[in-house]
């Protein structure tokens, strides 16, 4: 059973819903059968890498409330990510662009390495305070992942996994996905946003019962079809 995970480094509630779900999953009976995958969404393509001004303006600016309103709803996030286990340093975040981490962790996807990456920039965005952005941070992730340094730093130098990047926008957009977290089962169950664990299990388990074999419930008594009257015909 494969489960796809749209999100962006920079949204506080794909970190939050990470931790949610790998809580869910670990609780699946059948967990060992799940693969997840993490696909590229970008809250803003157009956001600049050097952003002046921090992460309560930039609430404050987008929702038109006060700066101490957006002090507070941050609060209230940072809340819910202490009691999934996860520290957010909202007042020291670096605000920036998130193409090039994208980049980075279709590199690491070549190792299978992209879930340790994928965990490693949200930690280094939500809790270090480190701009992923940075073409040496970044290097220095691929590293901590075990990748190597300069090879990731020559993929950051180029174009490469642009495409990659884009494309798997462009099928989010073509499977409706408007915000992330975004979860898809089986191309046929989703899950939006930071549920609760109940609600990721619960749709793992749709999905698991879903994929298995009809089951047959003792026929074996039915004499009516004992004369092979209800079978196909020859």
């Amino acid at each position: 059973m494969q489960v796809e995970v749209w999100s962006d480094v920079a949204c506080p509630f794909c970190y939050i819903g990470k931790r949610r779900f790998e809580t869910a999953l670990q609780e699946f009976a059948h967990n060992e059968n799940v693969e997840v995958v993490y696909r590229s969404f970008e809250l803003d393509p157009n956001a600049p890498k050097q952003v002046p001004y921090d992460a309560h303006d930039m609430l404050s600016k987008k929702y038109g409330m006060s700066r101490q309103e957006a002090i507070n709803m941050n609060q209230n996030v940072t809340q819910q990510a202490a009691a999934e286990g996860v520290t957010f340093n909202i007042d020291d975040m670096k605000l920036t662009n998130t193409f090039d981490a994208h980049r980075l962790s279709h590199f690491a996807d070549q190792y299978g390495k992209r879930t340790a990456v994928t965990e490693l920039l949200f930690r280094a965005y939500f809790t270090d305070s480190v701009n992923v952005s940075d073409h040496e941070t970044l290097a220095n992730l691929a590293a901590e992942a075990g990748l190597d340094r300069e090879a990731a730093l020559a993929m950051l130098a180029s174009d490469q996994f642009t495409a990659q990047v884009r494309s798997e926008e462009e099928e989010g957009s073509r499977l409706g996905i408007r915000g992330v977290p975004f979860y898809v089962i089986n191309r046929k169950y989703a899950v939006s946003g930071a549920q609760p664990g109940g609600v990721f299990l619960n749709a793992l388990g749709q999905a698991w019962e879903d994929q298995q074999p009809l089951k047959v419930v003792d026929s074996a008594n039915d004499a009516a079809c004992t004369d092979g009257s209800c079978g196909i015909g020859d």
